[in-house]
């Protein structure tokens, strides 16, 4: 099981993220990179929905935060592409597969195989030594990174966009299904930096209202020498605290970097923010994680 010691949930608290190597084996990997292939090979989205990825942020609120496709993704399993890869009509200029920056954001509802992974023995033993009695899966996402021109994720911190009251209560699982290096675009991190509150909010507009979201706050600028870069190998699972701050830079390697993520929120005598872009819906209530 994947318990953490004394020493890695101290570690955790005082840093804000965690790495554990070894969480998924190669084969684990292997099947995660499998089903994948078969959910982008039949992939079908229509023109008017192919809708660019972006961390900047007036690029987020115009291609994202303005786009039904986007704003009602939460219980769906959508497809996000990189900046440039289409033509003025919207087609593809490479192909369709080297396009794609993630897929989101309920993989985990809709999907066995990633159900599996997300509700699996070792996370739920490893969310119970971090105290979590009643965590509830809120997203999930398969990220690519592509060789090449996989974009950045510039500085932020998850809660921007997962608020909750109080804070403290949501937790990102990032699994590396490839090594994540230097070169290929690993995670970087601010220790300690989960200390501080939440800079800037991401809120969602009444409903008819353009664009769709709207940004409370600023993320401030940030001293890259602050940073510290989290290479991990394939099957190593990150602990990412709700407010820490972190980023990853472009991939300009010939290796892809892809990671499976998903969030936690700690749902006992929490409050899920009303204004956040992502909502539970009748249909699909954010599942719990202990099944």
């Amino acid at each position: 099981m994947a318990c953490l010691s004394p020493s890695q949930l101290q570690k955790f608290q005082e840093d804000g993220f965690l790495v554990l190597e070894g969480f998924l084996s190669a084969d684990e990997c292997e099947a995660m990179q499998r089903r994948i292939g078969e959910i982008v090979a039949e992939m079908d989205v229509p023109l008017h929905c192919r809708t660019e990825f972006s961390t900047q942020e007036e690029e987020q609120l115009r291609a994202q935060g303005s786009t039904d496709y986007f704003l009602s993704s939460g219980d769906k399993i959508r497809f996000f592409f990189e900046k440039g890869v289409f033509d003025k009509q919207g087609n593809f200029l490479v192909p369709p597969e080297k396009s794609i920056n993630k897929i989101g954001h309920a993989l985990h509802a809709h999907d066995p195989i990633f159900r599996g992974v997300t509700h699996s023995p070792k996370v739920q033993a490893l969310a119970r030594s971090l105290g979590l009695q009643m965590p509830v899966v809120v997203q999930s996402m398969y990220i690519f990174k592509q060789p090449h021109f996989g974009g950045e994720v510039t500085p932020h911190q998850d809660a921007s966009f997962l608020y909750t009251e109080p804070l403290g209560r949501v937790l990102g699982l990032w699994i590396a299904l490839e090594d994540a290096v230097l070169e290929n675009g690993c995670l970087w991190f601010i220790p300690g930096s989960h200390r501080g509150g939440v800079s800037r909010r991401m809120v969602r507009a009444p409903a008819g209202s353009a664009p769709g979201t709207s940004f409370l706050g600023s993320e401030p600028t940030r001293d890259n020498s602050f940073f510290v870069p989290t290479p991990v190998l394939r099957g190593a699972l990150v602990l990412i605290h709700g407010e820490v701050v972190h980023k990853s830079e472009r991939n300009f390697s010939d290796r892809s970097r892809q990671a499976y993520t998903f969030h936690l929120m700690e749902a006992a005598g929490t409050v899920w923010s009303p204004d956040n872009w992502l909502q539970p819906t009748p249909e699909l209530p954010f599942p719990p994680l202990y099944i």
